[in-house]
């Protein structure tokens, strides 16, 4: 397996004047530190308004600065929103960054999730799907051709020359975001590699790689003349220490991350309820940090089995854990533990940890993951049918009772 690290950018209240500024020099800090100790990718997100959960708006901006201080790790896009930008400015911008980081690009895209970030754009939940699929086919031409015009149900776009044109022909490898189980198969269908987040058992992500490769193998539609890029990646929470304990005592911030994303889905969610028009409390008087204490502070048991879960522990824990998620396939592992308040020491040292006692074992056995993913495609291997079904539901720390509360606080 491949390993990468993952940004949301989070930044819980209160906040002094530096801490984005810090936020921001910390991140890539860590990205050169790991580009040295042999990691595979370094990934950003974008996201808008998501107070507290996410500071990162830009991450083309982030990554171009991640490429002058890097020499060798791959910076992914993970993901640019298609919904919230118009297509010729994020071919525009992959390309651009390609060429400063000289061709290092993954172009991961997606769709965003809650209405907080596509109200501001005029776009909505029910139409998102349908807009994503409209900008992959306006936007992958622009990549290769000198003129290129187009007329679509969301976008419209006279002939010009979209330059400049990345340094990877015929364009960086595509990749899109999984936040829903079914996703995944969907991206194996469209040729195009799959960014998750963790199974919740090692039968899950068996069924569920199944199914992307037998998509991607005797499924595959794509939606537009573009490169196809088999790989599935899977985000995990992360913190390696020398005891469990003290992993799970660094790594309190995971359970933060869990909360906050149930608190903006679930306002995605309460908004689209037919005849029930609910508004968010406005920008800076909820204190998601505070509403998060007090969740913790009531749910003693679900915070300890969040913490027992991931990649959360000392590196034979880890390794173990690995061992089984290899067996299921996964091509790389994104590791998540930029979350909550973990701190910058905490975070350098675990990846240091992890590089040195863990990563080279699964480094070593790619050359024959390689070779299995080969004959895969080939045809030589046929991969079983499996149901999903039984593996649709996948939970968080921050359902139920986190989102009963915060619905009540809006």
């Amino acid at each position: 397996m491949k390993f990468g690290i993952f940004y949301e950018m989070q930044l819980p209240r209160p906040w002094a004047v530096d801490d984005e500024r810090q936020l921001y020099q910390n991140a890539l800090d860590q990205v050169e530190l790991v580009d040295r100790l042999g990691y595979n990718y370094a990934w950003e997100v974008e996201h808008h308004f998501l107070e507290e959960y996410s500071h990162s708006p830009q991450p083309e901006v982030f990554l171009a600065a991640a490429s002058q201080r890097t020499k060798n790790i791959r910076l992914g896009h993970g993901i640019i929103q298609l919904t919230t930008n118009h297509p010729a400015r994020v071919a525009e911008k992959v390309a651009c960054l390609d060429l400063v980081s000289n061709g290092r690009v993954e172009f991961g895209m997606g769709e965003a999730s809650s209405m907080t970030e596509l109200g501001p754009f005029d776009r909505n939940l029910d139409e998102k799907r349908a807009v994503w699929e409209d900008a992959v086919r306006c936007i992958m031409p622009m990549f290769t051709h000198e003129g290129w015009e187009y007329d679509g149900p969301y976008f419209k776009f006279p002939l010009r020359n979209v330059l400049p044109k990345p340094v990877q022909k015929p364009h960086p490898p595509l990749w899109v975001a999984c936040s829903q189980l079914e996703t995944i198969e969907m991206a194996g269908r469209r040729g195009i590699g799959a960014l998750g987040f963790q199974f919740l058992s090692a039968e899950m992500a068996h069924a569920w790689v199944h199914a992307y490769y037998n998509s991607f193998v005797k499924r595959q539609e794509k939606l537009a003349d573009y490169q196809s890029n088999c790989n599935i990646a899977m985000v995990s929470y992360f913190m390696c220490a020398e005891t469990d304990e003290e992993a799970r005592r660094r790594a309190e911030g995971v359970t933060f991350f869990q909360f906050s994303l149930a608190y903006y889905s679930g306002a995605g969610g309460r908004q689209r309820t037919p005849g029930r028009a609910v508004e968010r409390a406005a920008p800076g008087t909820v204190s998601l940090w505070d509403e998060y204490q007090a969740w913790k502070k009531a749910n003693p048991e679900a915070v300890e089995k969040a913490l027992r879960g991931g990649l959360i522990g000392t590196p034979e824990t880890i390794r173990n854990k690995l061992r089984k998620i290899e067996q299921s396939k996964v091509d790389s592992i994104i590791l998540l533990n930029q979350a909550g308040r973990n701190t910058h020491e905490h975070i350098c040292e675990s990846l240091e940890l992890f590089a040195r006692e863990v990563m080279p074992e699964f480094h070593g056995r790619e050359p024959e993951h390689q070779e299995w993913k080969r004959r895969v495609l080939a045809r030589e291997i046929e991969l079983e049918e499996i149901d999903t079904a039984a593996y649709r539901e996948r939970q968080g720390v921050g359902k139920g009772v986190a989102i009963d509360r915060l619905v009540a606080a809006q």
